[in-house]
């Protein structure tokens, strides 16, 4: 398969959560695209984040743009800005709540309105956002705030990212809609043990993880990231009880061409 028809996918942060080894969530898509922010600016040299032309956001919660005001101070007075995707819902958030000029500067408008460093860009919910050879969809999914998912494909071969999200037909809804399905990326936070606190933050545990696989299409094997480190050894543990080869932990740094 020629390189450049491949769908190249890097996990630079599978986790939800941070400690030494232990990346917050984020993913390199053909190195010039992000979905999610957690950890651009740890996993990345000056180099490669120059690369990056823009960021899908699934959701505005820290774990998922912590590195972003950072990226946007280290892209600062490059020819292009740097675009920050989602639907308004989300990019609400990081006008209101980030971009502030209290949190943060408001690179909107810096070093000029006229040649911004970052540029917010609303997608609409169920359609397509083509950006270089991939496009990009999000759907909804549920969860404490507005959070979306996304199917990322090329022609030929696509995968689908859960984001963080409770039990949800919708996410399975946009797997049957992808084309030639390769992968799904679905979050899984917590233990079993912690099922309680699970069902409150609108998260998965390994049980609920095999309750909504049961509605996956057959034999398209199951990435899990955003697992919290405290609860790694648990759900580890809980996921080799279940015995199904579909199911794999992420770890920082795997690499994918689909």
């Amino acid at each position: 398969m020629p390189s450049g028809t491949s769908l190249a996918i890097r996990a630079l942060g599978p986790y939800g959560g941070s400690a030494p080894g232990y990346r917050l969530t984020t993913f390199l898509v053909d190195g010039e695209s992000a979905l999610d922010a957690g950890a651009l600016t740890d996993a990345l040299p000056l180099s490669a984040q120059r690369r990056i032309r823009r960021v899908f956001l699934t959701h505005a919660h820290f774990d998922h743009i912590a590195s972003l005001p950072l990226l946007m101070e280290n892209l600062y007075g490059l020819a292009s800005p740097l675009e920050i995707l989602a639907p308004p819902a989300v990019l609400s958030v990081i006008a209101r709540d980030v971009l502030n000029d209290r949190i943060w500067p408001d690179f909107t408008k810096l070093p000029s309105r006229a040649r911004p460093t970052v540029r917010l860009r609303p997608l609409l919910e169920n359609r397509p956002f083509r950006a270089g050879s991939v496009f990009f969809t999000p759907f909804a999914v549920s969860h404490v705030v507005p959070a979306y998912g996304y199917i990322v494909a090329k022609p030929g071969r696509s995968v689908v990212f859960s984001g963080d999200t409770e039990p949800t037909d919708r996410l399975w809804t946009a797997a049957r809609r992808a084309r030639n399905l390769k992968a799904i990326f679905l979050e899984l936070s917590f233990s079993d043990s912690q099922l309680e606190v699970a069902r409150a933050s609108l998260h998965l545990t390994p049980s609920l993880v095999r309750q909504e696989i049961a509605k996956a299409p057959p034999r398209v094997p199951v990435f899990l990231y955003h697992m919290k480190p405290p609860s790694l050894a648990r759900i580890r543990r809980e996921i080799e009880a279940l015995r199904d080869p579909r199911l794999r932990l992420l770890e920082s740094e795997r690499s994918f061409r689909f």
